[in-house]
Parts: C-alpha cells; structure tokens; sequence
C-alpha cells in the first residue's frame, strides 16, 4: 500500500470539491516537514564533517607542502567521500568500495610500472625532441627563451600552483563527479584509466629526456629546472622541497606525452559540457592552455612533448565516444534475458 493509498490519508483529504481548510493544509504538509529533517541533518554532519577534513588537509599542506603522491592523495579523496557516504548508510559505503578500490588499484599498478619502464633496456631520445622544438619555434629553443624573458616573482608562484595542481585536480574531480554523476564519473574513471595506459605504453617504446635533463648532460644550452621555484615566494618552502623529492623518485625520461598537459586537456574535455557559466568555461579553457606554457617555461617539457599530451586526451575521448555505442551493443547482445518470475 502507497501513501496515497492509505486510507488515513484519504480521510485527512476532502472530496475534489469540498473546500480546503487550514487542518487540512496541515495535515498534508506535515509529513514533508518531517521528511525534510533528516535532510537537513545529514547535510549540516556532512558540512561539519567536510569542513574538519578541509581543515585538517590544509593545515597539512601548510606544515608538509602540498602532497603529490597518488596514494596520500587518493587517502584525502576517499576519506572526503567515506564521510560523505556514511551519512546515506552502510549500503552507501558498500558502492564506494566497490567503485573506488579497483579503480586505485589500477592507478597504483600504473605508478609502478611507471617507475620501472626506464629500466627496460630502450636507447632514450635526447636530441629528437630539441630538434623538433627548434623547428617549430623557427631556431631558437622556446624553453630557453622564455626562461631569459619571464623571470617575475608572480609568475613563478603562479607556476609553481599551476604545475602542483596536476596532482590534485584528477582525484578532486574523480571524487566530485562520483558524488554529483555516478555515470559521468564512470566514463571519467575509464579515460583516466585508458590515458594513463597510453602513456605507459608509450614511456616504455620511446623513454625520452625532458629539457632540464638534455641541459644537464649538455646537450642543450643551460636549462633550469624552476617546477618548484614559486613555493618559496608563496612562503611554502616545504612544498617545493617535498615536490622535488617526489620528482626524484619517478621515471626520469617519461617526457613524452606530457601527461601533466593530457590530464588538464582531458578535466576540460570532460567538464566544459557540464559547465552552466561563462567563467567555467574560461576557466577550464585557460587552465588546459596555461599548463603546456608552465611546462615549458619550467623545462619540464618540450613544446612537443605538450602537443602530443593533448593529442593523447583528444584521441582518447574520441575512441571512447565511438567504442561506447559498440560496447552497449555487444553488452546489450551478451546478456541474458530472463523471464519475469513471482516472488523473487
């Protein structure tokens, strides 16, 4: 039996044609009220919970500098999500896991294999990729030039958040989506997943030097490795120390595609759709074009190496846009179709 099937509720609403009278409006509007409470009460626990994680994450980035460990950010992500959940109740949570776990295992696995694929035996290109910056900028290296040309405080701090936010803006809006969009978070999931494995792939057939790394062993004129400059005129030392750590610790001559460039064309590839305001839109458009130039100025990438990242997010969007109908069809095809039966 349905609400509108209970015969106390049809008691408590008069014929079509009688009047209605004040009891009777509050009667009706009772139960909505009550409804509404528990609402409101997991959202004001969610916002105490999430502000108190905000804090804390804060707090943190303040004392240890920013993270950029996959892990410790992920640990952020789904901590912000499990408080999120639990407020809906354990089957909530349940779905989380479900969704979440494979997912960073994946991307787990990937940062392995990514640290290992310098070791596989392949001749790393050096001049290649200088040559073809030459080419394209009509002889001199741009990573060079703009080194000699933009040298202010307030673009290296920009820079410096501009390269940092590689590290955060993929789980953020990972986690984001999963919460608004179940089903867009999904086909985010799978890009994010398809391009870090392109880019695997091609670390491991083409390992490649970035500029910073040429210049070092003089190949190219003096190029200064300036990723990490800005945190100290942002008065966070630390996180320009903690970034330069992490640097340390991964594949030296994964250069090409700049995955840093990949990764913000594909936020605004897949965001731009859903974005209602003309300052989103700018946004995500700046955001995409912003990073390759932070990049190369930082000697961090080749021009090249950032052209190819968002060739990577481009092609990948566009097989996933033509594999999804193929896919449905043959999901569609290969389920069985069972026959309604009683009781369940």
């Amino acid at each position: 039996m349905t609400a509108v099937d209970s015969p106390a509720l049809s008691r408590a609403i008069p014929s079509p044609r009688a009047p209605l009278t004040g009891p009777v409006d509050r009667a009706v509007h009772l139960p909505a009220a009550a409804s509404a409470r528990p609402a409101r009460r997991r959202r004001l626990v969610r916002g105490v919970l999430g502000a108190g994680l905000a804090l804390s994450f804060a707090v943190t980035c303040l004392i240890e500098g920013l993270p950029t460990d996959r892990v410790v950010l992920l640990g952020w992500v789904l901590a912000g999500l499990a408080l999120h959940a639990v407020t809906d109740g354990l089957r909530r949570v349940g779905r989380l896991l479900a969704d979440w776990l494979p997912l960073v295992a994946l991307l787990l696995a990937y940062d392995a294999s990514r640290g290992l694929a310098d070791g596989l035996g392949a001749t790393v290109h050096v001049r290649e990729l200088a040559d073809a910056d030459r080419w394209l900028a009509g002889g001199a290296l741009p990573t060079i030039v703009l080194q000699q040309h933009w040298d202010a405080d307030w673009w290296a701090a920009l820079a410096a958040l501009v390269y940092g936010s590689h590290f955060v803006v993929t789980p953020v809006v990972l986690g984001v989506l999963w919460v608004r969009n179940r089903a867009r978070w999904v086909r985010y999931a799978r890009l994010v997943i398809a391009l870090s494995a392109a880019g695997l792939v091609t670390y491991v057939l083409y390992p490649a030097a970035p500029p910073w790394l040429a210049a070092r062993d003089g190949v190219i004129d003096p190029v200064h490795r300036l990723s990490g400059a800005g945190w100290a005129t942002l008065g966070l030392p630390r996180a320009g120390a903690l970034l330069a750590d992490s640097q340390g610790q991964v594949n030296q001559v994964a250069a090409v595609p700049s995955l840093h460039t990949a990764f913000a064309v594909l936020a605004c590839l897949v965001l731009l759709p859903v974005a209602t305001r003309t300052w989103q839109r700018v946004g995500l458009v700046a955001y995409a074009l912003l990073m390759p130039v932070v990049l190369v100025w930082a000697g961090e990438h080749y021009v090249v190496d950032t052209l190819l990242g968002a060739a990577y997010a481009a092609g990948v969007v566009l097989v996933a846009a033509h594999a999804r109908p193929v896919l449905d069809r043959i999901t569609r095809r290969g389920r069985p179709v069972l026959a309604p039966t009683v009781g369940g």
